[in-house]
């Protein structure tokens, strides 16, 4: 879903993203957004995991986990479902 975005930007650089868009041939929006998607990529590596889950991190690390059908007959076990 596309939104609005109102820039505020230096007439000179206005004028040459203009000029870079006409030259590139793609508006002026999808540069800037492109530019958004590769900063995200980028940075989302670098974000720290939340303390909640970096005290998860790693827990199932060297352990069998049962398959979705294992987990399922051991929950209806438990449940009496």
């Amino acid at each position: 879903m596309s939104e609005i975005l109102t820039l505020n930007m230096d007439s000179e650089v206005v004028k040459f993203a203009s000029t870079f868009s006409k030259k590139i041939n793609k508006p002026i929006s999808r540069i800037v957004e492109d530019y958004f998607i590769e900063l995200k990529k980028k940075n989302s590596d670098d974000l720290p995991l939340p303390q909640n889950l970096q005290e998860l991190h790693g827990i199932f690390e060297g352990i069998d986990t049962p398959n979705k059908k294992e987990l399922r007959k051991m929950f209806h076990e438990k449940h009496g479902d």
